[in-house]
């Protein structure tokens, strides 16, 4: 079979498992490089967007919306969830969960009902808790985090020391100050917070505020010392 034949044995396939989705009910808006595996599972009021690629045997609960440009790889995603340009490898995604665009879901996470993950974040074998909102440009590795937490904006959890990876331990209704780094081991306590800008490398008692952070100092009169 050559490259030509082999194309049209793909589009052949793919449109055969389409058709079987439509019959089922799945609504798509465009199938324009959307690809399905035969293995997939869907529940019922489930739309599909372009350019969305659904491999191996992922499970897609009532009432999802998933796409575009999105792919979910061997995950299982529960009811009411919207997965808009994100990459989901071999995870598991709760219920009114929103993700995206443009975020990535790593192996071996659990992304709990009612959580936000919005655009430019990266979660990979942690779990994330109920009512949890990482907004943007945050990097979740290696975290257990509790629920109703708030990741600021550039939260990076440093979960490598260039030997071993390490576990964060995140408590519920923490508050997470952008720009913090998390250096693991580390654990945060119920209700905690740490101010922007901190790097906190020890434990954060419950109801505590980390501030780690040097003091900031100004020089005056800098601009007219520069030029002399």
């Amino acid at each position: 079979m050559n490259k030509r034949e082999l194309l049209e044995e793909y589009n052949r396939q793919r449109a055969e498992v389409i058709d079987k989705l439509l019959d089922e009910g799945v609504e798509f808006t465009d199938i324009t490089g959307v690809t399905i595996s035969p293995e997939a599972k869907f529940g019922k009021n489930v739309i599909i967007h372009r350019g969305t690629i659904i491999k191996g045997a992922t499970v897609v609960g009532d009432g999802c919306e998933i796409g575009p440009d999105t792919i979910l790889d061997e995950c299982t995603v529960s009811d009411n969830t919207k997965i808009l340009m994100c990459v989901c490898e071999k995870s598991n995604i709760g219920s009114g969960v929103t993700m995206g665009p443009y975020s990535h879901l790593r192996p071996n996470s659990t992304i709990c009902d009612n959580v936000h993950i919005g655009n430019f974040c990266e979660v990979k074998n942690s779990v994330v808790g109920e009512g949890t909102k990482a907004g943007h440009l945050t990097y979740i590795g290696d975290t257990d985090c509790g629920k109703n937490v708030n990741f600021g904006c550039g939260v990076v959890v440093a979960n490598y020391d260039g030997k071993n990876k390490h576990r964060t331990i995140i408590g519920d209704d923490c508050f997470i100050g952008s720009n913090t780094n998390l250096v693991a081991p580390v654990t945060l306590g119920y209700a905690s917070l740490t101010a922007a800008g901190s790097t906190v490398t020890d434990e954060v008692p419950d109801k505590a505020m980390a501030i780690a952070r040097a003091r900031q100092v100004n020089k005056e009169n800098w601009k007219e010392r520069k030029k002399k």
